[in-house]
Order: C-alpha cells, then sequence, then structure tokens
C-alpha cells in the first residue's frame, strides 16, 4: 500500500474517535445531569446505563489503537504477521465486548 493510502486511513481513523471522545467528556454527563432532574425515580437505571456507554466506549477506543497499530504494521510490510494477527483478536474481542 502506498504510504498516503495508510496516512489517509489513519487519519479516518483518527476522525472516526474524535466525535465519540466529544460525547463521552460533553454530550453524556449533560444527558445524564438532564434525565436525572426529570426523571428521579430512574436515576440509578440512568446512571448504570451511562457507565455501561463509558466501558464500551473504553473497549471502543482500545479497538481504534489496534486498527491504527495494524496500518502502522502495513507500513512497515509486517501486515501477515503474529503481531497484526494478535491485534486482529483484539479488534475482535473488543467488538464482542461492545456487542454484549
Amino acid at each position: 500500500m502506498k504510504r498516503v493510502t495508510i496516512l489517509f486511513l489513519k487519519i479516518a481513523v483518527i476522525i472516526i474517535g474524535i466525535p465519540v471522545i466529544a460525547l463521552c467528556i460533553f454530550g453524556l454527563p449533560w444527558v445524564a445531569n438532564e434525565a436525572a432532574e426529570t426523571h428521579q425515580e430512574l436515576v440509578c437505571f440512568i446512571y448504570s446505563g451511562i457507565i455501561g456507554i463509558y466501558v464500551s466506549a473504553i473497549f471502543f477506543f482500545v479497538a481504534l489503537y489496534q486498527a491504527i497499530r495494524i496500518l502502522s504494521y502495513i507500513e512497515k510490510k509486517k501486515a501477515y504477521s503474529e503481531l497484526s494477527v494478535r491485534s486482529l483478536k483484539n479488534i475482535k474481542y473488543c467488538a464482542i465486548t461492545i456487542s454484549i
């Protein structure tokens, strides 16, 4: 693969992560506070849902990091190495955890 293509893919992975981290920092606390103020009886369910979203966001960022590692292995001509297979397995486990 050409270096320009790999750089484009790395930038695309970073751009995918930016809205998610912005949502985790700014959006979710605001939604949690608004929902807790309007629905006092459901506060424990709201906060447990928010915690679940944060946990799945952690695994999402781990998967994005593994994708960047795979792209760097491709750049170094180690696309079919044990390291890239391990990164793909980590992405698979992160996807399974996010799905659960």
